[in-house]
C-alpha cells in the first residue's frame, strides 16, 4: 500500500532555507524589513517544497489574521436558497471581495448573522472570537445596525457598511441607488413616457427610499405625475404581484413600471402578461439589480447593473490598506449603469414581447 505523502508545513521551509520560523512568516506574509537576497531564498524553498501558506502560519507573526469577515442577512439568503431564485448578490460580493483579498494574500471569509435576532452581539462576537478578523463587511440591514457597528468598535476592528450613507464609524460606501434610479426614470421618460410606476422595497433598508427619491427627482424635473404611483414590496416574487396588480388597476395606469429588484420585476412581467399586456408594446418593464435572469425572460428585460462585485472588492481593498484610517466625510461611491434590451421602449410600440 503507497504511503500517504506528508504535507509540506512552513517547518520544512525553514529547515530546506536554512532561517527560522520567524522569517518565513515574516516572508509569507509580506512583512517590512525582510532582506530581498533573504526573500528570495525562502521564496525559493517555497517554490521547491510546494508549499501553500495557512491561515495558521500567516498568524504566527500575532499582529494579523489574513481574513476579512464579510456578513449577510440569514433570513433574505437563506429564502432565497431555498426557494431557489437565485443568490447573485452573494455569488458577486464572493467574487469581488475573494479576488481582492487574494492579490493582497487575504482571504474573505463569508457568514450569515440575523440582525433581528436579540442575541446578535452575542452571535457576533462569537465569530469574531474564532476568526479574529482583520476587518469586516457589512451589508445592509447589518449596516445600520448599532449593535453590531457598536460591537466593533468596541473590539477596534476595522469595518465597511455597504448600503449606509449615516456618518459614524467605519468606511460608509453605497452604490449610488438614488442616481440609478434617478438614471432609469430618465430612460423611460426620454421614450416619451410621463405616467411611471415604482414598485419599491422593503423600507427596512435604506438604498428602498433611496431609490424611491431618485424616481421623485426624475419625475419632478419632468413635471409629471406621482400620486399612486409608487407601491411598495418587500423585494419577494409574491410581493411583485402585488404592488403591479395595484397599479394596472389606476384609473390611469402606467404605461411603465420600474421595480426595484428582478423578483418583483419578474412578477411585474408575469402579472401584465397574464392580463393581455404586450411588453413592451403595452407596458415598459426596467428592473433593478441585473441577475441573470434578466437575460432569460421574454422580452429580456432593460436593467440596472448593481455594481456588486466592484464595490466589495474596493471594501476589501480599503480595509486591507487604510482599515485604522479616520471615518471619511463622505461615502465611497460605487455607480451602477443602465443596460439597456427589449423589455423597454416608447408607449404604445409595436415591439411585442
Amino acid at each position: 500500500m503507497a504511503r500517504r505523502r506528508q504535507a509540506v508545513t512552513i517547518k520544512h521551509v525553514a529547515a530546506d532555507a536554512g532561517v527560522s520560523l520567524q522569517t518565513v512568516s515574516r516572508v509569507i506574509n509580506n512583512e517590512p524589513n525582510v532582506r530581498p537576497a533573504m526573500k528570495e531564498k525562502v521564496q525559493a524553498s517555497i517554490d521547491r517544497l510546494g508549499y501553500v501558506p495557512s491561515i495558521a502560519a500567516q498568524r504566527m507573526s500575532g499582529s494579523r489574521s489574513y481574513l476579512i469577515l464579510a456578513i449577510n442577512d440569514r433570513d433574505r439568503t437563506i429564502a432565497d436558497w431555498q426557494a431557489r431564485q437565485g443568490t447573485d448578490w452573494v455569488d458577486q460580493m464572493l467574487l469581488g471581495g475573494m479576488l481582492k483579498a487574494a492579490e493582497h494574500g487575504y482571504r474573505m471569509i463569508f457568514e450569515l448573522v440575523d440582525t433581528h435576532s436579540d442575541h446578535v452581539e452575542r452571535e457576533l462576537g462569537a465569530t469574531i472570537a474564532a476568526l479574529q478578523p482583520d476587518g469586516v463587511i457589512l451589508t445592509p440591514p447589518h449596516s445600520e445596525n448599532p449593535l453590531i457597528t457598536d460591537l466593533l468598535v468596541e473590539r477596534k476592528i476595522p469595518f465597511a457598511r455597504i448600503g449606509s450613507k449615516e456618518p459614524g464609524p467605519g468606511i460608509a460606501m453605497i452604490m449610488d441607488d438614488e442616481g440609478s434610479a434617478r438614471l432609469a426614470t430618465e430612460h423611460l421618460i426620454q421614450l416619451g413616457h410621463r405616467r411611471i410606476g415604482f414598485i419599491a422595497g422593503s423600507e427596512e433598508y435604506s438604498l428602498s427610499n433611496w431609490r424611491i427619491d431618485g424616481w421623485r427627482a426624475a419625475m419632478d424635473a419632468a413635471g409629471l405625475p406621482q400620486d399612486g404611483l409608487c407601491v411598495r414590496g418587500d423585494f419577494s416574487y409574491d410581493s411583485g404581484i402585488v404592488a403591479t396588480e395595484a397599479l394596472l388597476a389606476l384609473d390611469a395606469p402606467p404605461t411603465a413600471i420600474i421595480a426595484s429588484n428582478d423578483q418583483m420585476t419578474l412578477a411585474a412581467l408575469d402579472t401584465a402578461k397574464k392580463r393581455g399586456y404586450s411588453i413592451p408594446g403595452d407596458l415598459s418593464l426596467l428592473s433593478f439589480d441585473n441577475t441573470p435572469v434578466a437575460r432569460f425572460t421574454t422580452p429580456h428585460l432593460t436593467a440596472i447593473d448593481q455594481p456588486i462585485a466592484a464595490t466589495f472588492s474596493k471594501a476589501v481593498e480599503l480595509l486591507i490598506l487604510n482599515g485604522n484610517a479616520p471615518e471619511a466625510p463622505q461615502p465611497v461611491v460605487i455607480p451602477g449603469s443602465l443596460i439597456e434590451r427589449g423589455s423597454t421602449a416608447p408607449p404604445g410600440s409595436d415591439a411585442a414581447g
